[in-house]
């Protein structure tokens, strides 16, 4: 029974840290391009996400490192990449590369260290969007900007904010606002913390 619980709490870990990478990403670039609707929704947001699960579901089937949305697309929004079209290049010249893969080893990882900046850059111009005025809303949105770079995790940084949020609301008597699925997916999280430091 004890094995089952871990596979099902594994399974379900996997699942909201992917999910929450991809809808991480997803919503700093999709703001960043502007396909937000007037009330502030993704557009196709749900094909996204559709396409993502799929495509980590076959790359795992193939045994290749994981196939997932990644920030680095704020760098191509930046240059005018607007469509898949942006993504179809990036891909040809990724397996263009693999020719110049022993120059490029060669290359020190602190060279390509402004380019991942400028693109924390691009993400973070999203913080403007934050009511900071409200210390509810404040602190979650506080914690989950500084645990992602600290934590190296897009998904420990939304996890940790949705926790956070949750307690907010909770201590200052506004529970009512805080939806079911916030209280579970939060309390998954707290669960697989809790695991995680046990094991």
């Amino acid at each position: 029974m004890s094995t089952i619980f871990t596979v099902v709490m594994l399974v379900l870990s996997f699942s909201l840290v992917n999910m929450f990478d991809s809808i991480g990403t997803l919503m700093g670039a999709a703001r960043q391009s502007g396909m937000i609707d007037e009330n502030g929704e993704i557009i196709h947001m749900k094909e996204a996400l559709m396409s993502d699960a799929i495509s980590t579901a076959a790359g795992a089937m193939v045994g290749t490192s994981t196939v997932t949305t990644v920030v680095e697309s704020s760098a191509g929004i930046a240059a005018g990449g607007r469509t898949g079209m942006t993504s179809l290049v990036t891909a040809v010249m990724f397996l263009a590369s693999i020719i110049f893969a022993p120059i490029v080893s060669i290359v020190p990882g602190q060279a390509t260290a402004p380019a991942l900046i400028f693109v924390g850059i691009l993400m973070l111009s999203n913080i403007k969007e934050v009511d900071f005025s409200e210390m509810s809303n404040a602190l979650p949105a506080f914690c989950t900007v500084v645990f992602m770079p600290f934590t190296y995790s897009i998904a420990n940084g939304v996890a940790v904010g949705l926790i956070t949020y949750c307690f907010m609301k909770l201590f200052t008597g506004k529970a009512r606002e805080i939806k079911a699925l916030t209280w579970i997916i939060s309390i998954i999280f707290i669960l697989r913390y809790a695991f995680m430091t046990l094991g």
